[in-house]
């Protein structure tokens, strides 16, 4: 259990790091963009978005590359290395002194986030054994909600009063702590030499995994969208002062949370009737909360349940992927992460778009509900063909 807990303080600052950036977002572009900002607050932040962006490409692009490269190695080393890495991406960040490095920064800080989660993933599977591995995934996921409950609130909090840069010292301290966890907690493991990144990029033949690929990153676009932009939601559209983000933030967490540890179980009893119903749900509350972000108590609501419905779907997701990747656990369990990333980066940038061509800080809801509704139907697809070929199977046999 305790290494299951170091994987998790890695997973809180993971959160913390990926977040707080969309409750700060406002601040950021005050002081890295001032030129910006005095002439166009909306399209400061509209720019400084591109933070957002550009960690997720981070992690996109480390995901299945650092994941492959180092399935070979043993587990417990690599996990050390990839929370010594996160230390250093975060320190940068609170250094660079201009837009464009803090630019380059978040992206270096995106490279290690895909294969901590993945491989951190089939460690606490491994742990938990057979029939309990989406709550193995969902225990070390709790660190990512419970980042949103209490991290990301706080580090906007912080942000806020003393200057954002404060955040990303709280977070390149957390991972520091994680990675002396790891080395204390996380038992060894002999590791595989012969895997290879070839092997691994085996599961890219896959079409199940590209199909399971695409619904976490079109169905996930759907809650970066409206998440990217909260900050802006509360105080433009509800009106409420900006000292209201921090418990908007907390509501989600919770919700997410929640979410998080229902999603565990429930696809652990069935897996395709939990990413199904979650999507549909998903579509449903982010167009109840278009519709009612005008009204502080509703905003909040609405909030709670796309906070809680996105994170019932990421257990399953996490676990379909390995169920359909075979023998290339590393790679497909890393790979949700640059899929859920690139959910994050598309959510961010349409979000971006649609702000800056003035239809006003609801409009990313809208996209949200739109991308959610896609995902929906790529999941129906994904299972319909696997459900035709067991048939096809079946009468062959």
């Amino acid at each position: 259990m305790w290494a299951l807990l170091s994987l998790a303080i890695g997973s809180f600052g993971i959160g913390m790091t990926e977040f707080v950036v969309m409750g700060l977002l406002p601040n950021i572009s005050a002081d890295l963009l001032p030129t910006t900002w005095a002439s166009s607050p909306e399209d400061a932040v509209a720019q400084a978005g591109w933070l957002i962006t550009l960690y997720a490409l981070g992690v996109v692009i480390g995901a299945p590359t650092i994941a492959g490269i180092v399935a070979k190695y043993p587990r417990h080393r690599v996990m050390l290395a990839l929370a010594a890495a996160l230390t250093l991406g975060n320190t940068l960040t609170l250094l660079a002194p201009t837009f464009e490095l803090v630019a380059a920064s978040r992206v270096l800080a995106g490279l290690p986030h895909g294969a901590y989660f993945g491989i951190g993933a089939l460690v606490a599977a491994d742990v938990m054994g057979p029939g309990n591995r989406a709550k193995g995934v969902a225990f070390v996921l709790t660190g990512l909600t419970v980042a949103n409950v209490v991290g990301v609130p706080f580090g906007t909090f912080l942000g806020q009063r003393f200057g954002w840069r404060i955040a990303f010292l709280v977070v390149a301290l957390i991972f520091a702590l994680a990675a002396v966890m790891i080395a204390l907690t996380v038992p060894a493991h002999a590791g595989d030499p012969g895997r290879t990144l070839r092997a691994e990029l085996r599961a890219l033949r896959i079409g199940q995994v590209w199909l399971t690929l695409g619904v976490g990153a079109i169905g996930f676009g759907g809650f970066f969208a409206a998440y990217s932009y909260v900050a802006s939601i509360v105080t433009e559209v509800a009106g409420a002062p900006a000292a209201v983000v921090p418990v908007i933030l907390i509501v989600m967490g919770i919700g997410m949370t929640i979410g998080n540890l229902v999603g565990g179980h429930l696809a652990d009893r069935d897996l395709k009737r939990t990413m199904l119903a979650g999507l549909g749900a998903l579509v449903v509350v982010q167009v109840l909360l278009a519709l009612t972000a005008g009204a502080l108590i509703a905003l909040g609501l609405f909030i709670f349940l796309v906070g809680f419905v996105s994170s019932v779907l990421s257990p399953s997701i996490q676990t379909r992927l390995m169920d359909v990747a075979g023998d290339n656990q590393s790679i497909a369990a890393a790979l949700n992460h640059s899929a859920l990333n690139i959910g994050n980066a598309t959510g961010a940038f349409l979000g971006g778009v649609v702000i800056a061509a003035g239809f006003g800080f609801v409009a990313p809801v809208w996209v949200g509900a739109l991308l959610a509704a896609s995902g929906l139907v790529l999941a129906l697809v994904s299972f319909g063909i696997e459900a035709r070929s067991a048939r096809t199977a079946a009468a062959v046999a």
